[in-house]
């Protein structure tokens, strides 16, 4: 079994850390990392030892690469491709066409349907060649039992479809950096939220702008922290000086350290359309965090009941209010605290980076 996993490279989420954790103790002869683009995922697979290979192309739907990608998977004797996203999925197509003997995976790791939204013609029309696309591989990985029904629905084989829940490093407990909240201007007093997500549509900032708007009169020392880059960025900023939000909103970009931000945060929240299974939930739950999240993906696998968190409906910015206000009323008891604590404890003895490589290695053996 030799194994090359296939990502755009321009991912720099959850996404992007699915891979990387994966990959970062597996054997480099056997498992190797191809991506499109240089950047922070490629620069962050050398910093690890993950075997990676640049398959530069010349424009993001340059189809040119499946050349040069077929003569790398048989110089490498190659016997598994395993593509992660919409690209590498087209992509994918056609090296299975030119290379038949290849095993084809798919990791679905978002709603396909949501992949390219606000995005116009092409973003309809790239939607549509994905869609396609993802009716052709062998078999797929499914990030929470969600979207494994979504593929089943759309006549995938049952039996083609195995879920794989993510898992992180719960023995990291400190970040690598530290932050102080008088970095950010925050004071001790504050009620921080950190929200990680890139600006997006899918990922609903603007349901958390209006419910902050809601509650900040009666709770001023409310901080909401926006921790990502993305197109939306401007369209945000303006919402938020419409709100009059400005001192409760702070936009840090892009991170590098999100541990050490969580690390000085009371909550974490979610307010996305769509998700698979968000990695940045089990980051939160490894420093304690509770979290509000919209019920997405596989969060009830994490958040069964409100003694762990609060799972809310998507887009209903009232529910979000209620949500905020019970959180800042029980920091003040001590509650807040101790659901971070059983959210913690759940979550590093069900969703360990262990287990996840584990049950990869597994079906993979299976499918040989």
């Amino acid at each position: 079994m030799k194994v090359l996993h296939l990502n755009a490279g321009n991912e720099t989420g959850g996404g992007m850390f699915h891979i990387l954790d994966l990959l970062e103790t597996l054997d480099p002869t056997t498992f190797i990392l191809g991506v499109f683009e240089s950047g922070p995922m490629f620069e962050e697979a050398v910093k690890r030892g993950i075997k990676v290979h640049l398959f530069q192309t010349k424009r993001r739907w340059d189809f040119s690469v499946v050349y040069k990608i077929i003569d790398f998977i048989k110089e490498e004797k190659v016997t598994m491709l395993h593509t992660h996203g919409a690209r590498a999925n087209c992509f994918g197509y056609f090296l299975k066409q030119k290379h038949r003997e290849c095993s084809w995976i798919t990791t679905v790791h978002s709603n396909p349907h949501d992949d390219f939204l606000q995005k116009g013609l092409k973003g309809r029309f790239f939607t549509q060649l994905h869609l396609w696309a993802l009716k052709r591989p062998d078999y797929y990985f499914a990030i929470s039992n969600r979207f494994k029904d979504m593929l089943v629905s759309q006549g995938v084989q049952e039996n083609k479809v195995t879920t794989i829940f993510n898992g992180i490093d719960f023995s990291k407990r400190e970040p690598s950096t530290i932050v102080k909240r008088s970095d950010l201007n925050l004071s001790e007093k504050d009620f921080v939220i950190a929200m990680v997500a890139r600006l997006t549509p899918v990922k609903g900032h603007t349901t958390a702008l209006m419910a902050l708007k809601e509650i900040v009169t009666d709770y001023p020392h409310v901080k909401l922290l926006l921790i990502g880059d993305g197109f939306l960025e401007w369209e945000l900023k303006k919402r938020v000086e419409e709100l009059e939000l400005t001192d409760q909103v702070s936009f840090l970009g892009y991170r590098k350290d999100v541990d050490a931000l969580l690390q000085i945060s009371d909550l974490k929240l979610l307010t996305s359309y769509s998700e698979s299974f968000p990695l940045v939930l089990l980051e939160a739950a490894r420093a304690k965090n509770a979290i509000i999240t919209t019920d997405v993906g596989g969060v009830r696998d994490l958040i069964p009941s409100q003694e762990f968190g609060w799972v809310i409906p998507v887009k209903d910015h009232f529910a979000l209010t209620v949500a905020l206000v019970e959180a800042i009323e029980q920091q003040a008891t001590g509650e807040l605290a101790e659901k971070g604590e059983r959210l913690y404890e759940r979550a590093s003895a069900l969703f360990t980076v262990e287990h996840f490589r584990e049950n990869v290695i597994k079906a993979y053996k299976k499918w040989v």
